[in-house]
């Protein structure tokens, strides 16, 4: 059986892998999202691939450490308006987010790749299209008080997979979708067997 690494500091995908039965170590990249991101848009890419290239180069880094091991690098990018939204530095910027994203469609790039060493053996994008509910001042000041630092570690300073699911009305596309196929490659690759 392989050893599966995920190949972030992010909690919320932890957990997530942990729900599905799936036992993952979380080791941190240290890839400087920032630089990807910006010489992905100075080439001229498209956001999705923005979005995959980090993907890979998170699941990359972590891979050449542990190269017998199955390494997980995931992201998210989040594009609203024509404009892609970041993790926030701190509560009054996930206030403005929130404030910005009140009651409007947004697109949410979730990529994932699993790399063996310097390959990538499995990658896949989602795209869902979300749609926040119009917000007030008071609710945005209650939620964000009640969800804690946590809407720090995600774009748009929600986690659709925790509080953040009061924030929508809409959400097409599936979501999960995503880590249901994650799930079911790790099962295959490690060749663990459902419980």
């Amino acid at each position: 059986m392989s050893r599966l690494i995920l190949a972030s500091a992010s909690r919320s995908r932890a957990r997530m892998l942990k729900n599905a039965g799936i036992s993952a170590e979380a080791i941190a990249s240290g890839v400087d999202e920032d630089v990807i991101k910006r010489e992905g848009q100075i080439d001229g890419l498209l956001m999705d691939d923005i979005a995959m290239a980090l993907a890979q180069a998170e699941a990359r880094a972590v891979s050449t450490q542990y190269p017998n091991a199955l390494v997980n690098g995931a992201d998210q990018i989040l594009v609203c308006d024509g404009q892609n939204y970041n993790k926030p530095h701190d509560m009054v910027e996930a206030r403005r987010h929130l404030q910005s994203l009140s009651g409007k469609r947004h697109e949410l790039l979730t990529a994932a790749s699993i790399a063996v060493g310097d390959d990538i053996v499995w990658q896949h994008l989602s795209a869902p299209q979300l749609r926040m509910r119009v917000l007030d001042e008071s609710f945005i000041a209650t939620y964000l008080e009640t969800a804690g630092p946590v809407v720090l570690e995600s774009v748009g300073a929600y986690q659709l997979e925790g509080r953040g699911a009061q924030l929508f009305d809409l959400v097409e596309g599936d979501f999960f979708l995503f880590w249901a196929c994650l799930c079911c490659r790790s099962w295959h690759f490690c060749g663990n067997k459902a419980r």
